[in-house]
């Protein structure tokens, strides 16, 4: 006899032989038990999983010797006649062939005619998606009424290029890709009926690469038979394919969640040595990420992933290293790549770059975080005491550097405007050389919207619109002392320093005039606001609230840009 292939020579022949689509399977053995068979059928799903298996499986069931029925003798004529592809009343069309509009009318004329020996004529059409527009119009009468003897099945791996007018007048099955455990376990019964040794592990790298595909898993293994005779070892199917072994990808994890930087590099180098295949390599390592998610989230629960054993153990010791959300930035990273690698011209430099990058993800910060652990750090350290009530403002800071108290100014007679007292001649001559001393420093570059109110009992109150209050608050106590050194350098040592907040509308506020040797009248007041002087970004990395900020977030300042 000639050689037959494996795909063929151990193609499912019933319901109970097809693996992974029991939901399928169930349903039109129930549809036949129930005589409650449909004229058409429409079976989906990737290449490989048993969708003109099923259909010729369907088409036994209801045409076999006193059928319909689920179990048939296997010696039944009929259903040998349609195993075999030469049932006359078994049809089977490849719409990618026969997609035109000549065809269809040539079924349609053929639907009229009885079957010969079975209960029902049955048109198996293959790729029924490629029969053109006018194809699938012609075919639509007959679809939606045909003759008592006649049954249609349709497979198609794209159902969205199906007329919604043929989906409607369909029975639809959905088949799943067939998960890696289900292929092994069929492999390794394959290679015992055909005498062959092969590894567990050969076994689960011939499944992860056919991806959910039965047929191309067994053409695999037929292949590897060809290539190394009755001994199969996992090293044979990664060659051959381009594969990752499991523990590679495992290594591969381990040096980016960790952040070994070498460890990493020097594992690709010798994946690239021998020739695999960066696409593949870069979905293995997603998707172990995306188990490794999924096992954080869900709790160590492995009904939700498909791993195997090792893969099981890996996941339970690696989901303790890292956090949810620096997986998430990880997987980030992972997935821009894939959508870029086939567009590169160096696979390997850019995929040593996007590992490098992934290793960086894991202690990356988003700016929502960063701005939510300031906030709840203004809020548990600089609480802000109001004072809209009337209540005395509360002492400013003293020499042993204590954190800020920001008092919040009543109104004085309206919503709308505040009354300030005009500042003394003797202040109206500090403040602009006060606010021009300290104005390299960043975190203090809002004082330029502050108006000084009163330098009385070594006390210096200022007052500030509602909307820099936010930076008010994150003043520190380092802060507080380069205030107080300046306010000395201009003559005016051991001088407390009080804030104090509008609660409605910005203030409207006298603008100091230049210094002059005899008291001037103050001018109208002015609504814009001073723009900060422009800052050195050396003085901005040395900032003490700024080097805070790093140590809190163990970060480093990457570039410095000013304000637009």
């Amino acid at each position: 006899m000639a050689y037959q292939v494996i795909a063929r020579k151990y193609r499912p022949q019933r319901f109970s032989d097809v693996v992974g689509q029991e939901h399928v399977t169930r349903t039109l053995s129930q549809a036949i038990e129930q005589n409650r068979i449909a004229h058409a059928y429409l079976f989906c799903g990737p290449r490989g999983t048993g969708k003109t298996t099923i259909a010729r499986i369907f088409a036994k069931c209801l045409n076999c010797t006193g059928g319909p029925k689920v179990e048939f003798a296997e010696d039944d004529t009929r259903c040998q006649e349609i195993t075999e592809g030469r049932s006359i009343d078994v049809l089977e069309i490849d719409g990618a062939s026969n997609r035109g509009i000549e065809e269809i009318r040539e079924l349609r004329e053929t639907v009229k005619y009885v079957p010969a020996t079975s209960k029902y004529k049955i048109y198996i059409i293959d790729e029924v998606h490629m029969l053109t527009k006018e194809a699938f119009n012609a075919l639509l009468k007959t679809l939606e009424e045909p003759p008592e003897h006649v049954k249609f099945m349709f497979a198609t791996t794209e159902p969205e290029k199906v007329l919604p007018t043929i989906l409607s007048r369909c029975q639809r099955f959905d088949l799943r890709r067939i998960p890696v455990k289900l292929i092994v376990e069929h492999l390794g019964e394959i290679a015992k009926k055909e005498k062959v040794k092969i590894d567990a592990s050969a076994l689960t790298a011939i499944a992860r690469g056919a991806e959910g595909c039965m047929r191309d898993a067994e053409s695999a293994l037929d292949q590897l038979i060809s290539f190394c005779g009755e001994q199969i070892a996992e090293p044979d199917v990664l060659s051959m394919f381009g594969l990752a072994a499991q523990s590679q990808v495992f290594a591969l994890a381990s040096g980016i969640l960790s952040g070994d930087a070498q460890s990493v590099l020097k594992e690709l180098d010798d994946l690239s040595k021998h020739g695999k295949d960066f696409a593949r390599l870069l979905g293995d390592v997603l998707e172990y990420f995306r188990n490794l998610l999924i096992y954080q989230i869900s709790k160590g629960d492995l009904k939700l992933v498909e791993a195997t054993e090792a893969e099981a153990s890996s996941l339970a010791a690696h989901a303790k290293l890292i956090t949810t959300d620096a997986l998430t930035r990880i997987m980030e990273v992972l997935t821009d790549a894939e959508a870029k690698l086939r567009e590169v011209a160096s696979k390997k430099i850019f995929m040593e770059v996007t590992l490098l990058k992934a290793i960086e993800a894991r202690q990356t910060v988003s700016i929502d975080t960063v701005i939510k652990q300031l906030q709840e750090m203004r809020g548990g350290g600089l609480p802000a005491t109001k004072e809209a009530r009337g209540d005395q403002p509360s002492q400013g800071f003293g020499p042993a550097g204590a954190r800020p108290t920001v008092a919040e100014a009543k109104p004085a007679k309206s919503a709308m405007s505040i009354e300030i007292p005009a500042a003394p001649q003797g202040l109206q001559q500090l403040w602009p050389a006060f606010v021009e001393a300290v104005g390299s420093r960043l975190s203090l570059a809002f004082l330029a919207h502050g108006q000084p109110v009163s330098l009385e009992k070594q006390t210096l109150t200022i007052q500030f619109p509602a909307d820099d209050e936010g930076q008010v608050h994150l003043v520190d106590a380092d802060a507080l002392r380069f205030l107080q050194s300046k306010l000395a350098e201009l003559g005016q040592p051991n001088v407390q320093i009080k804030f104090v907040v509008a609660e409605a509308q910005p203030m409207v506020a006298p603008t100091l005039p230049t210094p002059v040797a005899a008291p001037a009248p103050v001018p109208e007041p002015k609504k814009e606001k001073p723009v900060p002087q422009k800052l050195n970004p050396e003085d901005f990395k040395n900032d003490p609230l700024i080097q805070k900020a790093l140590e809190i977030f163990k970060g480093h300042i990457v570039e410095v840009r000013a304000g637009i």
